[in-house]
């Protein structure tokens, strides 16, 4: 189904493995791509997997979307965890696939029901391990 002001749908199966994400909690991150006018389930990282592995999993030069299941405790000792939406757009990507994500994000972020925070970032400094946990808190 696509949306008349992106001209983007969006695949099932990325709104079946949000759902078992929030709900079993049965990944740590996931990636999203747009290809043929259409956001794609694109990398999947498994329960075991770090923050490092999911930031080391994103193209240096293509944009992403992403889902992060961030676990924490907080200064009270209670563990936590909140589902951020990345935004990833790198500096060195194209132009034109800046543009085609940034007028996608709001439509394929309201098809993931459960997004706690949101995080846009051009360069992995801007989505260290501290910012993450410093948002999340």
């Amino acid at each position: 189904m696509a949306n008349a002001a992106s001209g983007m749908a969006v695949n099932d199966e990325c709104k079946l493995k949000f759902l078992e994400l929030k709900s079993k909690r049965n990944y740590r991150f996931i990636t999203y791509k747009i290809e043929d006018q259409q956001v794609m389930l694109d990398k999947i990282g498994g329960p075991d997997e770090t923050y490092e592995d999911f930031t080391n999993s994103l193209p240096a030069d293509e944009c992403r979307y992403a889902v992060f299941d961030f676990d924490f405790t907080t200064d009270e000792n209670c563990q936590k965890s909140k589902i951020f939406f990345i935004a990833w757009s790198p500096d060195t990507s194209k132009v034109r696939m800046k543009m085609v994500y940034a007028s996608s994000k709001d439509r394929f972020k309201r098809e993931l029901d459960g997004i706690q925070v949101e995080l846009q970032a051009t360069d992995p400094s801007e989505m260290s391990f501290d910012i993450i946990k410093s948002r999340a808190i």
